[in-house]
């Protein structure tokens, strides 16, 4: 569990990060560099779920030694799974990295959503329904790993 009490937005309990795979914690399908450290890391505190549709079919391979749940989604409506998904979790215990299109109704859900610009850029749909903007997977982890730059991006 993550707790952080920040002026103007309210007090966070987080129990879980989700988080899309392609082009937010990987880009063409290869996790980035330093990305599995910091997930192992927050799964220390934060149960780490990994929601995808698996672009590229590496997901399961990239993520083996990393503690998280992979939920790869099938058929349409991938938008409506993670918003879904999210909610069962508890959305207010939730803080969601997504970039694309189809992770803007998971990231207005959680408690905390935060838009990731990796390699494969960010849908302006992604963005709008964000808390946070950050420019790598890293920096976003970074932000859970030291609570206090959280607080002071959300801050009023």
């Amino acid at each position: 569990m993550l707790e952080i009490d920040i002026p103007g937005f309210g007090p966070v309990v987080l129990e879980h990060l989700v988080s899309d795979f392609t082009g937010t914690l990987s880009v063409g399908g290869r996790l980035l560099p330093a990305v599995k450290e910091h997930l192992n890391g927050i799964a220390e505190f934060l149960k780490v779920h990994i929601l995808t549709a698996d672009t590229f079919g590496m997901a399961y391979a990239e993520l083996k030694d990393v503690n998280c749940i992979i939920q790869i989604l099938s058929g349409d409506d991938h938008d409506i799974q993670k918003e879904e998904y999210i909610r069962g979790l508890g959305a207010e215990h939730v803080v969601a990295f997504g970039n694309g299109k189809n992770d803007r109704r998971m990231l207005k859900a959680a408690r905390i959503g935060i838009a990731v610009s990796e390699g494969e850029g960010c849908a302006v749909d992604a963005l709008t329904a964000s808390d946070i903007h950050v420019r790598s997977a890293l920096d976003g982890l970074n932000l859970l790993l030291n609570p206090k730059r959280c607080k002071a991006t959300l801050r009023f």
